[in-house]
């Protein structure tokens, strides 16, 4: 199974259009979305492009293959512009024998772990900072922001492919800092 994992897009058209080429290259067979899909929020300069009513357009044309959860930003009057449920803090989903505790971060993250089995991939964004680490039994995955990176990295967005977990450069897809494990 091909998961493409974004997390922070703020409204950002420009972002998710790079997205739009992204997910029409890696055709992933889900989604999934960590949070903070429209609303910049008051601690984040406006991001290129903003437009948060042409963005859930954007991002409804894949309402059949997003799983998403609530970020700090999202709200109720986003959740009514989207096609697809945002409203939970967090969701679980399963793909080749391997399970992926997904939250926006602003609740559990690698530094409040929810409770879990061990080798449960934690999912999060939040940080616009992407991490993929082994950390007390858990992979630790964040796959950055798409929109506004943070500490002078790049976009990025994550892609499970068939046992192998990576971060991407949203501008080629790329591996980013050959941050890669595989669980075969």
């Amino acid at each position: 199974m091909k998961i493409l994992f974004f997390s922070d897009s703020h409204g950002s058209t420009e972002a998710l259009g790079n997205l739009t080429l992204r997910i029409a290259a890696e055709k992933p067979d889900l989604i999934v979305m960590l949070g903070d899909a429209l609303y910049h929020g008051p601690r984040n300069a406006l991001p290129g492009m903003y437009d948060a009513k042409k963005a859930a357009e954007m991002l409804n044309i894949y309402k059949k293959k997003i799983i998403a959860v609530r970020g700090n930003c999202d709200s109720e009057v986003d959740q009514m512009m989207l096609e697809y449920p945002i409203m939970s803090d967090y969701s679980t989903v399963w793909a080749d024998g391997q399970r992926f505790f997904l939250t926006h971060g602003h609740i559990w993250n690698g530094g409040n772990v929810p409770p879990v089995t061990d080798g449960t991939i934690l999912a999060h964004g939040h940080t616009h900072i992407p991490v993929l680490e082994q950390k007390n039994g858990l992979i630790i995955f964040n796959p950055g922001s798409i929109a506004i990176p943070k500490q002078e990295n790049l976009p990025t967005y994550g892609i499970w492919d068939n046992g192998i977990l990576s971060v991407r450069t949203l501008k080629d897809g790329s591996i980013y800092r050959e941050m890669q494990l595989s669980f075969r």
